[in-house]
């Protein structure tokens, strides 16, 4: 029997963001994919001033946030290389530079869930507030010119309903995957002012897989027609659906149950509804991929600068 769990984080969770009585009995819990403890290091010292916190797939790409943050807020320092504070595995990279943390969290629910379990006990025991963090990613877009970005408003699963799905001791626990509205809607104000690129906010489809989970025609296995697909991503878009990628569902429930400001900016490689394969050059994806980092660095720019102003 379905088991569902009503998630009122925000209202019953605290600012120290856990929600698991067990930790208190530790002796010194140990990040192991981020090579960090809290015996072996000063996490206050290290981690106490975060502010924002951005999260993508891609190591090189959160380095390259990291950089262009830095450069946007003023920090920047020609001697730095922005060391990886996660040098000691390889699991996952992370860096920072004042208020601002950039950490890579790989591909799928199962990876991202894990970074953002040590990732939120961090914030506990560096005893961060008012923490925000954003989701930095590509997504498949449906009906949307490639390289628009899409800020999420919902994040839904592959029936198109905004709940998260996880088996728990062997029982099914359903989890509400609500974003925080005002953080999307302060993002869509932010790409209406830099009028840089499209910025669109739309439900995003979290699925499990890349390939048949998301309807495509091209990979190993594939048991449905072209107008199997077609049908399907009509129904997807009549949903209200703008994009897919296969992080926003888990992430929204995480954020949600530890009661963190969260919010998924994925910019659109290709049109699904024409496609399945990205065509575009290297440097064309490039420049698109670069498009969220922009969007939220001027978001983060704006912010502190407010910050500064009420100081």
């Amino acid at each position: 029997m379905q088991s569902k769990i009503d998630e009122q984080a925000a209202s019953c969770c605290s600012p120290a963001y856990v929600r698991n009585p067990h930790l208190a009995a530790l002796k010194e819990d140990i990040l192991y994919h981020f090579s960090l403890g809290t015996a072996t290091h000063d996490l206050p010292a290290m981690f106490g001033d975060v502010k924002f916190v951005c999260v993508g797939g891609s190591p090189w790409r959160m380095k390259e946030f990291i950089e262009y943050v830095a450069t946007e807020l003023g920090m920047e320092d020609p001697n730095s290389e922005y060391p990886d504070i996660c040098v000691g595995t390889d699991r996952y990279a992370m860096y920072k530079v004042g208020p601002v943390l950039s950490v890579s969290h790989g591909m799928g629910v199962p990876s991202i869930a894990i970074m953002l379990h040590e990732l939120i006990k961090l914030f506990y025991y560096a005893h961060c507030t008012d923490v925000t963090i954003i989701r930095l990613g590509t997504s498949g877009g449906l009906g949307l010119e490639p390289g628009t970005v899409v800020v999420t408003k919902q994040a839904v699963d592959a029936t198109f309903v905004p709940k998260f799905e996880q088996m728990i001791l062997g029982k099914m626990v359903v989890r509400s995957t609500d974003l925080d509205q005002s953080l999307a809607d302060e993002l869509l104000q932010c790409g209406k002012e830099l009028n840089l690129f499209e910025v669109v906010i739309g439900n995003t489809m979290c699925t499990l897989d890349f390939y048949e989970g998301q309807a495509r025609l091209d990979g190993a296995f594939c048991f449905y027609t072209q107008e199997d697909k077609q049908d399907y991503l009509k129904k997807a878009c009549e949903a209200g659906v703008c994009n897919i990628e296969m992080e926003s569902t888990v992430f929204a429930a995480m954020c949600k149950m530890s009661g963190i400001r969260g919010a998924v900016v994925c910019v659109t490689l290709l049109d699904r509804l024409k496609g399945d394969q990205l065509s575009s050059s290297h440097e064309v994806l490039h420049n698109f991929q670069k498009r969220p980092l922009i969007l939220v660095g001027s978001y983060i720019k704006k912010k502190l600068n407010a910050t500064a102003a009420h100081n």
